[in-house]
């Protein structure tokens, strides 16, 4: 909160997110532009990283979130999986969607061929971001009602402080599935490489500042982008709070279907989940596909009785903690 901080501090808390946002897709421009895009594109990506974490020390929202929880390793870890590269080689992998495209759209024929591509770039990127965000918004919304999913997005809501090194915490699974349902209607219809590119890093760059710990006042644009403001209520514990706000990258889809919160107050500091998921890497990795790993991330004890209600498994807070 800027309550009794200095002018220096409050500007730099209005201008830190647009900044920084801004600053990465003008450094991802021009890595596009050069002879090695995706190389170039890392570097400018661990450069935002640097300065984000410089500005979670400074500026820091929860300062209780600056301490260690002893899960720094297993996150670079899930991020190498499953975003690509880490925060130290970090890009690799905030570039794995762009990496596939590459690879894969000039190979690809859409059967439907019905991409805009006389429109201007920016409206074509525009039209993508409007297009996988649906997808995106798809798979957030069903990874938290529908626990076949849930088991495996656990992971991802089981931290317990957000900052930048955590953005990528997700299971493979959890991250295959937001990338089937968001890329694969591009890729059908027709839409060209750039698109995908540049729906790569403006996925890359919200995704760090989402996660960011710094103080950050983002104002209006909470009704268009998914801010850190908006993801923190994202990660409260309280089922009616945690179960909004789904947008990746922008929030038109919670707008439209009702998911989207922002009250007064100030976000909780105290996230997780009440089920508890393995220690190590390797054992999240492979917790949920045990009866008995499901039944520990959910929170559930084996004897733990189970109401259906119209076909639907009903769980009390205590039982699945958002």
């Amino acid at each position: 909160m800027t309550e009794g901080k200095s002018q220096v501090y409050i500007a730099a808390s209005r201008i830190l997110w647009p900044g920084l946002f801004t600053g990465g897709l003008v450094g991802a421009g021009w890595a596009f532009a050069s002879d090695a895009p995706l190389l170039w594109f890392n570097v400018v990506y661990l450069t935002i990283v640097a300065l984000i974490a410089g500005f979670e020390r400074l500026m820091p929202y929860e300062k209780q979130w600056l301490e260690r929880d002893g899960e720094t390793l297993n996150d670079i870890a899930h991020t190498l999986l499953s975003k690509g590269g880490v925060q130290i080689a970090a890009a690799i992998g905030a570039s794995a969607p762009m990496a596939v495209a590459t690879v894969l759209q000039p190979s690809l024929s859409s059967p439907l061929s019905i991409w805009p591509h006389a429109w201007p770039l920016a409206l074509q990127v525009a039209l993508g971001l409007t297009i996988a965000e649906l997808g995106l918004y798809v798979a957030h919304r069903a990874a938290h009602e529908i626990l076949s999913l849930w088991r495996f997005h656990a992971l991802h809501h089981s931290v317990e402080r957000l900052w930048v090194v955590n953005t990528g915490r997700f299971h493979i699974v959890d991250s295959l599935f937001k990338i089937a349902l968001s890329q694969i209607p591009l890729y059908l219809m027709g839409a060209p490489l750039p698109v995908f590119l540049w729906i790569g890093a403006v996925t890359a760059f919200i995704g760090l500042l989402t996660h960011c710990n710094i103080d950050v006042t983002t104002g209006p644009l909470d009704w268009v982008f998914s801010t850190p403001r908006l993801h923190r209520w994202h990660h409260s514990k309280v089922l009616a709070e945690g179960n909004t706000n789904y947008g990746e990258n922008l929030v038109l889809w919670d707008q439209i279907f009702g998911t989207y919160f922002n009250p007064a107050r100030r976000p909780p500091a105290d996230i997780g989940i009440s089920g508890r998921v393995a220690e190590g890497f390797i054992g999240q990795l492979v917790q949920p596909f045990s009866a008995k790993g499901f039944r520990q991330i959910l929170g559930r004890r084996k004897d733990r009785p189970v109401t259906i209600v119209s076909g639907k498994e009903q769980h009390s807070h205590s039982e699945v903690g958002r």
